[in-house]
């Protein structure tokens, strides 16, 4: 299996991304019945920076080509 090779950019903008899913996903796994969750907006401010920085904003195809390869 192939290993990509990620600048620290590319691997910041992975890295804030992985965060976000998983903020979200608990987000969405919590009982219907508790207090809504909102995910945090620094969450969200730090995915998009993160993604500027690696000069991936507006191409999301290679961002997740990117994504994948790392971590399948």
């Amino acid at each position: 299996m192939p290993t990509a090779v990620l600048t620290d950019r590319e691997r910041t903008a992975v890295q804030a991304y992985l965060r976000l899913l998983h903020t979200v996903r608990a987000t969405l796994d919590s009982p219907p019945d508790a207090v809504p969750v909102m995910v945090p907006p620094a969450v969200l401010a730090e995915a998009e920076q993160a993604l500027a920085g690696a000069g991936l904003t507006g191409n999301e195809g290679e961002f997740f080509e990117l994504l994948r390869a790392w971590c399948p």
